[in-house]
């Protein structure tokens, strides 16, 4: 990956229904350069899909969290992988420190987050969790 394919990827990332045309313009290359390069990227993994951010409070989740979560010994793995096959987390994040685990979670309800929350709490290596709700979001 070299200097063209960041930029590229960072002008993705700020807009990825930018035409290729205005990405040829601004990076300095042709648009059959920037289609190959996409191409590539996607090809070889570095680019795993293209997708919609929503605006914060955009009618479609009442209920937004994060879960911190502590794990037993060596079970990170397997609460990952049983953590992944959960629709309503949207992202998850390993970490240093106190907490194993920083879930994003994303769901309609308070009774959909209630149950959720226990069946997260069910799964077997996880010792403790602790989760606050977002208010709001200030930047995203």
């Amino acid at each position: 990956m070299d200097d063209v394919d960041r930029k590229l990827l960072s002008l993705l990332r700020d807009d990825c229904r930018l035409p290729v045309s205005s990405m040829a313009t601004i990076l300095g290359i042709s648009r059959a350069t920037v289609r190959a390069r996409i191409d590539k990227l996607t090809t070889d993994g570095t680019i795993q899909g293209f997708t919609v951010t929503l605006k914060a409070g955009a009618g479609l989740y009442g209920v937004r969290a994060v879960a911190m979560v502590e794990v037993a010994g060596q079970a990170a793995e397997k609460v990952v992988r049983r953590l992944q096959g959960f629709p309503e987390i949207r992202a998850l994040h390993t970490t240093n420190g106190r907490w194993d685990i920083v879930a994003e979670i994303e769901v309609e309800t308070l009774e959909a987050f209630d149950r959720t929350l226990r069946d997260i709490r069910h799964i077997d290596g996880i010792t403790s969790t602790e989760t606050s709700i977002l208010l709001s979001t200030r930047k995203s």
